[in-house]
């Protein structure tokens, strides 16, 4: 996949799972970085139609940043409204689908919001946040690393994008020290791919400590304190119209989350997802899938079901029948020359004989590839169909055709020659 492609398959990820409005949080773990979460617009349904409402704070949510000038780029122009006494400043009725920007500038910091389009219905909210510098340093990253534990964080997913015959499925994975220092993993973080991935990569925008060896994925320590990425991408097969994936982790996993491309009828299950619903973006329609947490080395198991797909059938009665074909023409090649004989309406009956043995044995092979067959029953049929076949075929090339109604001839026991070359 190309650079490109991957980061807007990222980003379109992001939009799914955020408008969806199902982003688990969990407690326990220390508050995100601010920094991380400045400059991004969120769709709200609170705000008039074409508001924006840039939140100024310094540091942490509770130091808001009264009374300053925010501007807020529209096309070409630019407007100004001060920050009111929760740090906010208001655009009201800003034209659908201009370029727009915020920016501001806090004791000599520039501070700039990313571009985004006027919303049509609805507004934006978005937090601007400058750097507290009588803070103490929220980590150590050049300290010396400990023992201790890392997890996948509830920015995780799982992608599921449809492909001719196969699924790609990536990884997105965000491994989370929370920390102040670096940190080993008392259990090395490592994990293998599903039995069924072929084409497996390590993608852009992975941390330059992971590697692929084979279906092992490898991330070495140590981890610096905050957010390690690590993005994984494979294909799996679907050659009857469904793929299954049980994947283990070597760390918890704060909450599940599964992105899956829909097309026709297909469907997600899990045991593990409690939320789920259909999501339109890209002109295509997404699955968004959310579960609870899982413990490390819990397998997640996933079933993508009712996927477009070719049928083979056509393809295994040729082969069937071309089979059918090297076989008689063995047998045959061992008879002496024929002597021609009347009995037109007898040969005629033999042929039809012929075709529905070839039929029968043709959906006998399809109904066991479909696992759908007994296999002692199956055995057993196969070798009666198959003797049958090379007794019909001697008598059509001997001239005898009533010699498959004789008494005491062996016509249901295949030899094991024959078997054998089928």
């Amino acid at each position: 996949m190309s650079g490109v492609r991957w980061r807007v398959l990222a980003a379109l990820v992001t939009s799914i799972v955020a408008s969806a409005g199902i982003v688990s949080a969990q407690g326990g773990f220390q508050m995100p970085d601010m920094k991380s979460m400045s400059g991004i617009p969120r769709p709200v349904d609170d705000l008039p139609a074409g508001s924006i409402s840039v939140r100024l704070i310094r540091g942490s949510l509770s130091n808001n940043i009264t009374g300053h000038p925010v501007e807020l780029h529209v096309g070409g122009k630019v407007q100004t409204a001060n920050t009111d006494a929760a740090g906010r400043a208001q655009f009201d009725s800003v034209p659908a689908g201009t370029t727009v920007k915020a920016t501001a500038d806090v004791d000599g910091e520039h501070l700039e919001s990313q571009e985004f389009a006027a919303p049509s219905a609805g507004g934006i909210r978005l937090m601007l946040v400058a750097t507290d510098k009588n803070a103490a340093p929220a980590t150590q990253p050049d300290a010396a690393p400990v023992s201790g534990q890392v997890v996948i964080s509830n920015q995780s997913r799982i992608v599921m994008e449809l492909a001719e015959e196969a699924v790609n499925v990536f990884y997105l994975l965000d491994v989370e020290n929370t920390a102040r220092v670096p940190v080993n993993p008392t259990v090395p973080f490592a994990f293998d791919l599903p039995k069924e991935a072929v084409g497996s990569g390590i993608m852009e925008g992975s941390t330059g400590q992971a590697a692929l060896n084979g279906r092992r994925v490898t991330v070495r320590g140590p981890f610096a304190p905050g957010h390690t990425f690590l993005q994984v991408g494979m294909s799996i097969p679907s050659v009857n119209g469904s793929i299954e994936i049980s994947q283990t982790f070597p760390a918890n996993t704060q909450s599940l989350a599964v992105v899956a491309q829909k097309a026709g009828n297909a469907t997600l299950s899990s045991p593990q997802i409690t939320n789920q619903r259909e999501m339109p973006a890209d002109g295509q329609t997404f699955i968004a899938a959310t579960g609870g947490a899982i413990n490390a080395g819990q397998p997640i198991s996933l079933t993508l079901s009712g996927l477009p797909h070719h049928s083979n059938a056509p393809r295994t009665v040729a082969l069937l029948l071309a089979t059918a074909i090297a076989l008689v023409g063995a047998f045959a090649a061992g008879k002496p020359a024929t002597v021609e004989h009347g009995g037109a309406a007898e040969r005629k009956r033999l042929v039809a004989r012929r075709e529905k043995l070839l039929n029968e044995l043709a959906r006998l092979e399809i109904d066991r590839r479909d696992g759908r067959a007994d296999e002692r029953r199956y055995v057993s049929r196969r070798e009666e169909l198959v003797g049958s076949l090379e007794q019909v075929y001697g008598d059509l090339d001997s001239g005898d055709p009533v010699a498959s109604e004789q008494p005491g001839r062996p016509g249901l026991a295949a030899p094991a020659d024959a078997l054998g070359a089928s």
